[in-house]
């Protein structure tokens, strides 16, 4: 098809050319038309071949288009079909050393929750159905015995993630009432997501105490009031306060709480249930010590450090989680039969000592530097050979998604020296899959640490091709 504009073309020409194009009906009738009936409906498909008659119109008449195949329509319906369709949420390729990655969709699936969730998904479960009785059960239990047993805590609820759990807990607990919160705590996670918004939607008042950096017991004490419910400790997630600091312990507050007749609520954030000091990271709170600290109510994500499906968990005092459980809210913030499933397959490897192995998050952040290294280099080999120019440098991973902000881990990255890297960094985003790199000094780098097993083929393949 030429689409080469013509300026010698005239008015005549054009009407010829006009009253050439085939109608609807024998577009839909060619074998061409058929085919694409049978892969995207009759509707869809007659709307996208109208649609490539009238860009052959336009074209027509501004001089680009000369000849009409039918062909050439049925190709730019057919196209047009695919975008149409084409799912927005698709798995990529993460190369970018960040594990725990947001915009990525945080913490990989384990295997066994993957087949966990698969096989929920695909039939009928006792998702609200109890066995033993024979009659309507509860899906606030799945789950629940798991967590208890890993914290400690006396009993347990799921909702759909964290903001969830949190206004969940607050609405339920201490609307109308006064929170106290110091003001190093007031913070915004991604997407502009304000702890203060929440406190607002819960019906609660928010009094803050102390100042950014320093906060001290007697803050607290000094603000609490007849109309003061509970002090609320936010763990900061994603930002660090360096230099002249000060707050009081999780305990400390704790008990100046208990002695006031107050609720001690926690938002903990990450979920982190191991100590990530053992791998050379700063040391993440714990669920389990903030209980034993003291803590009335924890809430923490599912994907995060737990590296679960997105969840909100609240963990905490029996006759608190109970009220949260009959309120209306929970029923809106509820969390679905997948998400439980995964989960609950999810706190068995912590259950059974297996999370480290089998949990895609710790496999990374447990994952040596030697072996990543040695794929680093198996990589530049595989990548020398066809003639691109490749260097295995020192470099470092994060954890992302709002846990240990600052904390770093040792890495070696493949780095590939091109012209053009910002160029080859978007092409290599409209793979299939889309490989998602960083650049780093003028160079295009690749972090094996967070590359999944089985897409290493994938990600040499397209590095080739657009290189």
């Amino acid at each position: 098809m030429n689409t080469e504009p013509d300026s010698q073309i005239s008015s005549s020409d054009i009407s010829f050319r006009l009253r050439q194009l085939p109608s609807v009906d024998s577009l839909l009738n060619s074998a061409g038309g058929e085919e694409l009936i049978v892969r995207f409906g009759r509707e869809l498909t007659l709307e996208a071949l109208r649609r490539a008659l009238d860009l052959s119109r336009y074209a027509i008449a501004e001089g680009r288009q000369q000849q009409i195949e039918i062909v050439d329509l049925i190709a730019s319906a057919d196209s047009w079909l695919k975008e149409l369709i084409a799912p927005t949420l698709r798995p990529v390729v993460n190369a970018t050393g960040v594990i725990i990655h947001t915009n990525l969709g945080r913490a990989p699936a384990s295997s066994a929750a993957i087949a966990a969730i698969m096989a929920t998904a695909k039939g009928y479960s006792t998702l609200e159905y109890d066995l033993e009785s024979g009659q309507r059960g509860s899906r606030t239990i799945h789950a629940e015995k798991l967590m208890t047993r890993i914290t400690g805590a006396e009993a347990a609820l799921v909702v759909n993630n964290n903001a969830a759990a949190l206004l969940l807990m607050l609405t339920a607990l201490c609307q109308g009432r006064e929170i106290i919160i110091s003001r190093g705590q007031l913070v915004e996670i991604g997407g502009g997501f304000r702890i203060p918004d929440v406190m607002a939607q819960s019906g609660a008042k928010l009094v803050e105490v102390g100042t950014t950096n320093r906060t001290h017991l007697a803050d607290y004490d000094q603000a609490i009031s007849e109309y003061t419910s509970a002090i609320l400790v936010a763990h900061h997630s994603n930002f660090k306060v360096v230099g002249f600091t000060s707050e009081p312990a999780l305990g400390e507050i704790a008990e100046l709480a208990h002695q006031q007749d107050l609720l001690m609520l926690y938002d903990q954030g990450s979920g982190a249930l191991l100590d990530t000091s053992k791998f050379g990271l700063d040391p993440e709170p714990l669920v389990q010590t903030a209980l034993q600290s003291g803590v009335d109510v924890v809430t923490f994500s599912g994907d995060k450090l737990l590296g679960g499906p997105q969840a909100g968990i609240l963990c905490g005092r029996e006759t608190l989680i109970s009220q949260m459980k009959r309120h209306p809210l929970a029923r809106a913030v509820r969390a679905d039969k997948m998400a439980l499933a995964a989960l609950s397959v999810t706190l068995t490897r912590y259950l059974t000592g297996q999370a480290l192995n089998e949990i895609p998050v710790w496999q990374m952040i447990a994952r040596p530097l030697e072996e990543i290294e040695k794929l680093a280099h198996e990589w530049a080999e595989l990548l020398t050979i066809k003639g691109l120019s490749v260097e295995v440098i020192d470099g470092q991973s994060t954890i992302g998604g709002g846990s240990l902000p600052g904390a770093t881990l040792p890495t070696k990255l493949l780095a590939l020296n091109h012209p053009k890297p910002v160029k080859l960094a978007n092409d290599l985003r409209y793979q299939d899959p889309p490989i998602i790199a960083r650049i780093s000094e003028d160079q295009l780098v690749f972090d094996p640490r967070t590359v999944l097993p089985g897409q290493e083929q994938a990600l040499i393949g397209a590095i080739i091709a657009f290189s």
